[in-house]
Order: C-alpha cells, then sequence, then structure tokens
C-alpha cells in the first residue's frame, strides 16, 4: 500500500499539527493480511533496529513479540531513543504490573503527539505479533523518521528525496519508492559509496547481480557505519515487492549514521572557524602595528634629506644629488607607496573582518591612526616636491651658463671656420685675367657671397649678445669669451669693407669687356662676310673653266670685267673693318684691360683679312690673261669644226645613194641574173675607188678629237656615222653579188627558167610590203594564201620551219626561192626514200643486210647497214633492221 496515497486522503490531526504518518487500523490489517513474507521482512528488520539503540543499555531482545510483554525493554528502548527519563517501571511480574508498564511506555508515546489507534497493553502483553510490529512502526516514524527534513520535505517524503538527492549522479540507480526501487542493492552501494567513496568499488557492481550487491552494502554498513544487518538479501530478492516499512527502517539508519557524522564534522568547523578568525585578527593587527611604525620612522628620517637646500657649486654634484634624489623615487620610495597602499587595505580589511565576525573594532595604539600616517606621507611629499623643484632650477640655472659657454663656443667656432680665407678671397685680382662670360660668373658668384654675408649678420650679433648674457651671470672665463669676441666684430667690419671694393673693381671691369665685347661682335659681324666674299672671288679666280663655244668665253670675260669694278666699294669695307680692330687696341692700352683670348665670336683676324685682299689682288691679271688664251683656243676649233663639216655634208649622201640604187638593182631584175651580175660587179669597183676621200675625214677627224672637241653644229654626221654607212655599203654590194651567184645556182641546180625566177621575185616583191628585202610571217601567209595555198595552223608552222629555221621571224629571198623550188621540182623526201627502201625489201616493214648488198653499191650498202638499227616490229626475224626510222633521219639531221 502506498503510504504518500494515504496521506492524500486522511488527515489525522495530531498536537505537533504535522501530517499523520500512521495509517488506520483497517489498512494495517489489511496489509499484515495481503503476505507472510513481508512479516517475516519486519521482524527481523525491526529487531535488528531495537537491538542497535538497545545495545546502548547493555542489552538486546531475541523475539519481538515475546521480549516486550513485560514493557521493561520497552520503556528502556523508548529512553535510550528519546534520551528522556520515563515514570519509574513497576518490577512485579505479574498481568497487571506488565499492563501498567506497557501503559507507561504507550503514554509516553502519545505524549510525544502520536496518535494510537487501536493499539491496547493488553495485547502487547499478550504477546500479539501483528500489534507489537505496529507499535514498533509507530515509534520507528516517530523517532527515526518524522523528523528528517530535506529542502522543505519531512518524514517519508524527506528521506525519499534525499536517497533521491545523494543517488542522483548514479546513472545506473533511480529511487522512486521503498520498495522495488531497492531490489538491485545498488541504491545502498551508492548512498555508501557518496558519503564514503573508499569503502566500495562501486565501478566493479552490476545491476544484474543484485545478491552481491545487497550483501556488499549489508556487511559494509555494518562493519564500517555501525548499522546492524536489518534486511535478508534472499528475501528482498525472491519477494515481488519488498516490504516499505522494513526498507524505510533500514535507510533510515543511512540517514542518521550520515547525517549524524555531518553534525559532529560541523560542530567542530564551527568552533575551529571562531578560532581562526580570532588568530587572524590577531595577526593583522600586530601586522597592521609594525608596518604603522616601520613606515613612520621612514619618514621621520627622510624628510630632513628632503628639506636640505644647500646648493652645489659644480654642476656633477649637483647632478649627482638629482641621481640620488632619482633612485629614492625610483627605488626606495614605491615599496613605501605600496606598504602604506597595503596598510590602508589591511586597515579596511581588518575592520570589515571584525564587523562581519560581530567582534569590536580596532584601534590603532597613539599616533598610529590611518590618518596620522596619511599627514607624515601628505609632509614628505611637500618636502619632495619642493626638493625637486629646487634641485632642477639649481641645475637649470648651472645648465643655462654651460650652455651658452657652448652656445658662444659652438658659434664662434662655426663663424671663424667660415670667415677663414674669405679675406684673401676678397683681395684677389682674379678679374684682372677674366673673360667676360667669366666676370659675369665672377659677379654671380659675388652677389651670392654679399647675400651669404648679410645671411651670417645674425650670428655676429647672436655671438654679441650670448656674450653680453654671460657677462651679465658673471661667468667664470668672461675674459677669453669678450676679447674672442672683439676679435669676431673687428673682422666683420674688415669683410664688409672688402665686399664693396671688389664689387665696384668687379662691375667696372665688366663694363669695359662688354665694350670690347660690342666691339668684337660688330668686328665678327662685318669680317664674316668679307671673308667670304674674299674666298668666293679667290675660288672664281682660280675657277677652270671649260667652254666649248666663242659665245661662252665672252660670257666669262663680261663676268670678269664686272667683278673688277666692284673691287674699289670692298676696299673702303676692308679699311672699316680693320679701324674697328684698332678701337680695341687703343682700349686695352689706355685701361690696361687683361685681353685674355681672343674674339670669341670669330677667328677671322686682321693679317688674314689683309693676306686674303692680297691675294684677290694678284689672281685679278693672272685671270685676265686665262681668258684671252682661251678665246684664242674656241677660234681655232670653230675652224676646225667647218672643215670636218665641208666633207662630211657630202661623203654622207653619197654613201647613202650608193646604198638605195644597189637596193634597187637586186629588186628591179633587169635583165638577167648574169647582166645584173656584171652591173654590180661595176658598182663594186666605183665604191672601192672612193676610200681616199674616206681617209682624209679620217684625218680631219683626228684633229678634232685631239683639240676635244666633242659637238658640231655645223653637220649631223659623226665619223661614228660615216664609218658605219661605208662598212653596210661594202657589207650591202659584196652580199647583194653573193645573192646574185646563189640564185644562179639555184636557177641551175633546179632548172628553173629566168621567167620562173621573175615571177618568183615580183611575189617576193609584191608581198614584202616594207620594202626591206624581208617579208615577215604574215607577209609570207598572205603570199602562200595568194599561190592557192590552204593550210591549217600546223602545217603552216611546218612551212615556217623549213624557210625560218633560226626562228627569226623573217623570210629571206633565197629561202622563199628554195622553199619554191622544192614545191615545183621534183624533190626527194623522207617518205619516198622509206617507200624506195619497202620495195628493195619486198614489202616487208625491215629490210636484211643481204638485200641491201644485192640491190646497192658496196660502200652505200655499208653505210646502210652501219646506221640502221635493229628492227624491233612483232613480224621481226634475226638480222632484221629498221630502214624507216633511218630514212626519216636522213632528213632530220642537217648534216646529212
Amino acid at each position: 500500500m502506498d503510504h504518500h496515497h494515504q496521506q492524500q486522503h486522511h488527515h489525522h490531526q495530531y498536537d505537533g499539527g504535522e501530517n499523520d504518518y500512521m495509517p488506520q487500523e483497517d489498512d494495517w490489517d489489511r496489509d499484515m493480511l495481503l503476505d507472510p513474507a513481508w512479516e517475516k521482512q519486519q521482524r527481523k528488520t525491526f529487531t535488528a533496529w531495537c537491538n542497535s539503540h538497545l545495545r546502548k543499555a547493555g542489552t538486546q531482545i531475541d523475539n519481538i513479540e515475546e521480549d516486550f510483554r513485560d514493557g521493561l525493554k520497552l520503556m528502556l528502548l523508548l529512553e535510550v531513543i528519546s534520551g528522556e527519563r520515563l515514570a519509574k517501571p513497576e518490577r512485579g511480574k505479574m498481568r497487571v504490573h506488565k499492563i501498567s508498564n506497557v501503559n507507561k511506555a504507550l503514554d509516553f508515546i502519545a505524549s510525544k503527539g502520536v496518535k494510537l489507534v487501536s493499539i491496547g497493553a493488553e495485547e502487547i502483553v499478550d504477546g500479539n505479533a501483528k500489534m507489537t510490529l505496529g507499535m514498533i512502526w509507530t515509534i520507528i516514524l516517530r523517532f527515526a523518521i518524522q523528523d528528517i527534513s530535506v529542502e522543505e520535505t519531512s518524514a517519508k517524503e524527506g528521506l525519499l528525496l534525499w536517497c533521491q538527492r545523494k543517488t542522483a549522479p548514479y546513472k545506473n540507480v533511480n529511487i522512486q519508492n521503498f520498495h522495488i526501487s531497492w531490489k538491485d542493492g545498488l541504491g545502498f552501494c551508492a548512498l555508501i559509496h557518496r558519503h564514503r567513496p573508499e569503502l566500495i568499488d562501486y565501478g566493479k557492481l552490476r545491476k544484474d547481480d543484485p545478491m552481491t550487491n545487497l550483501n556488499t552494502a549489508f556487511d559494509v554498513a555494518e562493519k564500517y557505519l555501525d548499522i546492524p544487518k536489518m534486511l535478508d538479501a534472499e528475501d528482498i530478492v525472491s519477494t515481488l515487492r519488498p516490504d516499505e516499512k522494513a526498507i524505510m527502517t533500514y535507510v533510515s539508519c543511512y540517514y542518521h549514521a550520515f547525517s549524524g557524522k555531518q553534525k559532529a564534522e560541523t560542530a567542530a568547523n564551527r568552533i575551529c572557524k571562531v578560532l581562526a578568525v580570532n588568530q587572524e585578527n590577531e595577526q593583522l593587527m600586530e601586522d597592521y602595528e609594525k608596518l604603522a611604525s616601520d613606515l613612520l620612522e621612514w619618514i621621520r628620517r627622510t624628510i630632513p634629506w628632503l628639506e636640505n637646500r644647500v646648493p652645489e657649486n659644480t654642476m656633477q654634484a649637483m647632478q649627482q644629488k638629482l641621481e640620488d634624489f632619482r633612485d629614492y623615487r625610483r627605488l626606495h620610495k614605491p615599496p613605501k607607496v605600496q606598504e602604506k597602499c597595503q596598510l590602508e587595505i589591511n586597515f579596511n580589511t581588518l575592520q570589515t573582518k571584525l564587523r562581519l565576525s560581530n567582534r569590536p573594532a580596532f584601534m590603532p595604539s597613539e599616533g598610529k591612526m590611518v590618518s596620522d600616517i596619511s599627514n607624515a606621507w601628505g609632509g614628505l611629499e611637500g618636502a619632495e616636491k619642493g626638493y625637486e623643484e629646487w634641485l632642477l632650477n639649481e641645475i637649470r640655472r648651472l645648465e643655462r651658463l654651460d650652455h651658452l659657454a657652448e652656445k658662444f663656443r659652438q658659434k664662434a667656432a662655426i663663424h671663424e671656420a667660415w670667415t677663414d680665407g674669405k679675406e684673401e678671397m676678397l683681395q684677389d685680382k682674379d678679374f684682372e685675367t677674366a673673360t667676360l662670360s667669366e666676370i659675369k660668373a665672377l659677379l654671380k658668384k659675388h652677389e651670392a657671397f654679399e647675400s651669404d654675408l648679410a645671411a651670417h649678420q645674425d650670428r655676429v650679433e647672436q655671438i654679441a649678445a650670448i656674450a653680453q648674457e654671460l657677462n651679465e651671470l658673471e661667468y667664470y672665463d668672461s675674459p677669453s669669451v669678450n676679447a674672442r669676441c672683439q676679435r669676431i666684430c673687428d673682422q666683420w667690419d674688415s669683410l664688409g669693407v672688402l665686399t664693396q671694393k671688389r664689387s665696384e673693381a668687379l662691375q667696372r671691369t665688366e663694363k669695359l669687356l662688354e665694350t670690347i665685347d660690342q666691339l668684337y661682335l660688330e668686328f665678327a659681324k662685318r669680317a664674316a662676310p668679307f671673308n667670304n666674299w674674299m674666298e668666293g672671288a679667290m675660288e672664281d679666280l682660280q675657277d677652270t673653266f671649260i667652254v666649248h663655244t666663242i659665245e661662252e668665253i665672252q660670257g666669262l670675260s663680261t663676268a670678269h670685267e664686272q667683278f673688277k669694278a666692284t673691287l674699289p666699294e670692298a676696299d673702303k669695307e676692308r679699311q672699316a673693318i680693320l679701324g674697328i680692330h684698332n678701337e680695341i687696341a687703343k682700349i686695352v692700352q689706355t685701361y690696361h684691360v687683361n685681353m685674355a683670348g681672343t674674339n670669341p665670336y670669330t677667328t677671322i683676324n686682321p693679317q688674314e683679312i689683309n693676306a686674303k685682299w692680297d691675294k684677290v689682288r694678284q689672281l685679278v691679271p693672272q685671270r685676265d690673261q686665262a681668258l684671252v688664251e682661251e678665246h684664242a683656243r674656241q677660234q681655232n676649233n670653230e675652224r676646225l669644226r667647218r672643215q670636218f663639216a665641208n666633207q662630211a655634208n657630202v661623203i654622207g649622201p653619197w654613201i647613202q645613194t650608193k646604198m638605195e640604187e644597189i637596193g634597187r638593182i637586186s629588186i628591179e631584175m633587169h635583165g638577167t641574173l648574169e647582166d645584173q651580175l656584171t652591173h654590180l660587179r661595176q658598182y663594186e669597183k666605183s665604191i672601192v675607188n672612193y676610200k681616199p676621200k674616206i681617209d682624209q675625214l679620217e684625218g680631219d677627224h683626228q684633229l678634232i678629237q685631239e683639240a676635244l672637241i666633242f659637238d658640231n653644229k655645223h653637220t649631223n654626221y659623226t665619223m661614228e656615222h660615216i664609218r658605219v654607212g661605208w662598212e653596210q655599203l661594202l657589207t650591202t654590194i659584196a652580199r647583194t653579188i653573193n645573192e646574185i651567184e646563189n640564185q644562179i645556182l639555184t636557177r641551175d641546180a633546179k632548172g628553173i627558167s629566168q621567167d620562173q625566177m621573175n615571177e618568183f621575185r615580183a611575189s617576193f616583191n609584191h608581198f614584202d610590203r616594207k620594202r626591206t628585202g624581208m617579208m615577215d610571217a604574215e607577209d609570207f601567209r598572205a603570199c602562200l594564201i595568194s599561190m592557192g595555198y590552204n593550210m591549217g595552223e600546223a602545217e603552216f608552222s611546218r612551212i615556217m620551219s623549213i624557210v625560218d629555221p633560226n626562228r627569226l621571224g623573217l623570210i629571206t629571198f633565197q629561202a622563199f626561192i628554195d622553199f619554191m623550188s622544192r614545191e615545183t621540182a621534183d624533190t626527194d623526201t623522207a617518205d619516198q626514200v622509206m617507200a624506195s627502201f619497202k620495195v628493195l625489201a619486198g614489202d616487208k616493214n625491215y629490210i636484211l643486210a643481204d638485200e641491201l648488198r644485192r640491190e646497192l653499191p658496196p660502200d652505200q650498202a655499208e653505210y646502210c647497214i652501219a646506221r640502221m638499227t635493229p628492227y624491233s616490229g612483232p613480224d621481226t626475224v634475226p638480222g632484221a633492221l629498221d630502214y624507216m626510222s633511218f630514212s626519216t633521219a636522213l632528213y632530220g639531221e642537217s648534216d646529212l
């Protein structure tokens, strides 16, 4: 039966006003009747529980329903549990005494606010087991369970919550009630392990081995925690649902064992804590007193040192003082600041601790209050502040003096270094030998120096001012400072004077050199064109001339006369240019300017001008002479030209006429070929007789060449023309005679009559349209067509290859005759020869050597046999010869 459930519905109140924990009678009965196993478990557990208390009074019970019957051990149990005395027990052995004692016990229980429902003394005295167990359970509930309180929850719920809290870290334990949650034994083990981990190796326990787990817990609890074995492991394992009251009773022992131990520890801790607080506070007070004394002593010692204001004379000694002060600041004071701070912290901490632990506040001894220390510290800071100010002011004063003296030395040294060599520089006479551009550079440099000088004025003033301040501050080395300052000022004035002088000298020199420069420039501007004119004149006067005519030489003479007319004007210009030069010389002499170098604008000098002028004067008459001589030469040349021209103009036309006459003879064909030949031979003779005239012309030509005459306007004939014409004439007459002779040969060989010959000639002349004595291809084609030839391109090309074997595109009369006579006469051809061989061969396509020897004369037979190739047709026989290719070859080869 679930007790929680009962408490929800039965609100039986008792004096304490707490929830009822006692079940009703009928509940109790029902519980008891349900399961005898429970009764067995309760009997064992309750007995063990009672003995665990009774042993403190040196006794125990063996049988729960027997040993409480006289009420004596029951009263003893209640006294042990409650720690109170009960009424004196009756010592009689009678039933009435026993009832009286049991009633005293029951009254005591009731006095603790427990309603005992249907439990009477008689049943106990009679040894009613069920009633006895019920009464013991009531005692257990009241004294072992009711006072349990965990997080606002009490009694049974409190005990359950305590179990849950303590076993929460154990994943395999889940306590929800006081029966089946405990069956695997891990709950008991977990409670022990949680409080005394060294007693159980919890990690080795297994959920599926409840006997081991339960026995482990019971043994350890008995041995180390003084909790008797109140349960039987086998009962728990074998019961479907172990008895709740038995389990609760046993678990409550765990609770009291562990929480009782906790109480003892807590009490000891409280005492220790109180003592520790007191000890700590006393230590803090002591520490405070010691720290305060030390700190005040240190302040007392330090202040006089900080108030000592006797100055030192040297910078070094003052620096040492400052160094000591810095050490104090950096090394000695910081720990004291730390101590003072620590002191205040300690004081505050101590007061807070005293207040929190309800102790009276701490009062330091006389003069060691926090405020006393603060005041003393304030005094220290004041002294320190004044001391540092004083130190720094002293150092600044000494520093200022040192600094000023150093500054004076530095500035003086820089100034002296700058002025070094400046006086020598200003007195330098370098400008006396300078050119104008150098003077301008010197002026620029001097201007730069002047502005540099002005810039240094400031420093001189600063040097004087510093010397003044050092005097006022009574610097120990003032005399040497003043002497040096005086030297610097005197030198400064001297530099000013020298600068002015140099400036004037430079400007004066610049003016003079500029004047000279102007004159130089003018000289250069006029001398250059004049010099060019003279050089041009010299060049022209010495110019070699090549003239070919009288007119040309006359032109040159006229130009020369015009040139001679300009000479007086040129001489005037020369005088003027030399005048400029003399002016320069005068200035140089007057002002003693050093003329370093020559005229920068020109390399021409007066000597050169005069020398060239003299040369021009000398060349003029030489030129006159040359022109006269050339004039005479040209007149002679003209005479030679005319002499040559007169002859050439006769010879040329004569050759021309002869050529034409020869041409006509060969074309017109007057009389027989023999008549023409006679006629031509007479011509040849008259031409040969003309030769002396040609030779005479060659002589005149020789003279012309020696005189280097290359042109002749009096004739169009050159000697070359005449020579070529003469050669042609001789060649033509010879060739024409040869042609006629050939025609006679042809005529006789082919048996051509004179009439046929005349006819050929007439045709040829007719188609020689250009009258050149030749026909071109087109003329020839027209000629053939007129004679009844009808031919295609191929045939015409074949004919052309016969008449024009050299492919010149021209056909001569001789070739024309050859062609015409071949066409008309009975001429042999390759085909005719082939046909003849075929006859000899008896119609075969080849011929045998024997057949040749039989039909032809011996030497000709052998000639054929030697040259014929073996025949290679399909019908061949041994020794067969190819007469066809032989025949073709006869006409193909030109030598055959």
